[in-house]
């Protein structure tokens, strides 16, 4: 996904709603955010073929002079489609806080609100601001459970409470009023439904003599990858997104590289090419047994190269994220980077990164909280200037490892 461009849902009255929504980014001297629409209305579709159809087809909307949107017509509708920490439920506000005031229904509350607070700020909705104004439990949420500990707290969550059952009903209607659903380009919509059954298809029973000879006949790019035991990996900073190869041997993760510099591509393609013509040897991964299997399948031209969701690593904005509070910073991402960070450490024998995440370190116990998070645990104290400082140089430092080609 373009880094600062990002697909999320809104549920509303009329269901499960996608569009996108630029975060705030700073261009000429201003502050910005947007929301895929035009000065009367956020566009958002009932599902993400049509969301595709939409931006491969139409060119003027309210996203198109952001810095990143030429990338975004080119997006697969899988890479269009919300991740689940950026789906908000705002129709289901009511019954969540019918819940306990617990971590992770005030989490999701902050979440939600927040995201309501940058539509009607984006698109001037003065009546759902005044809203999120009439209770003060609204701007407490980002510190978690304090605020509403003890007799104070229990005030502040049931005045909450209160407001949200007497006039929530506000909120989503200014919202419904704000959405419109724009006709998309038929032939694109048709196009873009395909990649869904592709995706969706289910693959037919598996028979008996299927199951003996599922692993010779397994001969797709994940099932290749797989039996290797070597993944394609992709990176993505501020300068966009590279692929590379990763492995574990003895547990201790191994990159396509040398020396503490990894090898990174532009797309699947050229990493393949790379390793047909100049990349058979010369790097760490001639350590991996199956290596060879590696060269000859891309000797052949067959390497095909597809990096799983979960081996897709971005670093980007999460410093930004952790300075403004933990209820910011999504904490799948998070893990994912931490993960990185230390992997590329050990592997160039560098402990900078490991020594910074150690639950002892103020960072290692921010990053902890955010990912691991218990109600029994008191929440980091703000501010976190120091914290998001330390790990934009944790970034840095594996942003600097990366060779381009």
């Amino acid at each position: 996904m373009a880094s600062d461009i990002v697909p999320i849902q809104l549920s509303l009255t009329a269901g499960d709603l996608v569009t996108l929504w630029a975060p705030r980014w700073r261009e000429g001297g201003e502050d910005w955010e947007a929301f895929l629409g035009d000065d009367d209305s956020l566009f958002a579709f009932p599902d993400v073929a049509q969301l595709a159809a939409f931006v491969r087809t139409t060119p003027e909307h309210d996203l198109t002079d952001h810095p990143a949107w030429s990338v975004v017509p080119d997006l697969t509708v899988p890479e269009l489609t919300p991740q689940d920490t950026r789906r908000y439920d705002i129709v289901g506000v009511p019954e969540l806080v019918a819940e306990t005031a617990d971590t992770w229904t005030i989490s999701e509350l902050a979440e939600i609100t927040d995201m309501v607070r940058s539509i009607a700020e984006v698109c001037e909705l003065d009546g759902v601001l005044e809203v999120l104004g009439s209770a003060p439990g609204f701007g407490l949420l980002h510190q978690g459970t304090l605020p509403f500990a003890g007799r104070e707290g229990a005030r502040l969550w049931s005045q909450l409470v209160e407001t949200i059952a007497e006039r929530w009903d506000e909120v989503i209607d200014a919202l419904d009023d704000l959405v419109a659903t724009p006709e998309v380009d038929a032939a694109a919509l048709v196009a873009a439904e395909k990649e869904i059954v592709v995706v969706d298809d289910e693959p037919p029973p598996v028979t008996e003599a299927d199951s003996e000879s599922e692993d010779v006949d397994d001969e797709g790019p994940a099932g290749f990858w797989e039996g290797v035991g070597i993944d394609p990996i992709r990176i993505t900073t501020a300068d966009g997104d590279v692929v590379t190869l990763r492995c574990y041997l003895d547990d201790a993760a191994v990159f396509l590289g040398s020396r503490g510099r990894i090898e990174v591509f532009g797309n699947e393609r050229a990493l393949a090419r790379w390793i047909a013509e100049d990349g058979a040897e010369g790097h760490d991964l001639v350590a991996a047994s199956t290596w060879s299997e590696v060269v000859e399948q891309a000797g052949v031209g067959e390497l095909r190269v597809e990096v799983d969701d979960l081996n897709a690593y971005n670093l980007t904005g999460l410093d930004h994220d952790i300075a403004e509070g933990t209820l910011f910073v999504d904490p799948a991402q998070l893990e994912l980077a931490t993960e990185l960070l230390l992997d590329v450490g050990d592997w160039a024998e560098d402990s900078t990164a490991r020594e910074a995440l150690v639950e002892s370190e103020a960072l290692g116990w921010l990053v902890s909280f955010i990912i691991n998070p218990d109600p029994t645990r008191l929440a980091p104290s703000p501010p976190f200037d120091a914290e998001s400082a330390r790990f934009r140089e944790l970034v840095d430092s594996v942003v600097a490892r990366l060779h381009r080609n």
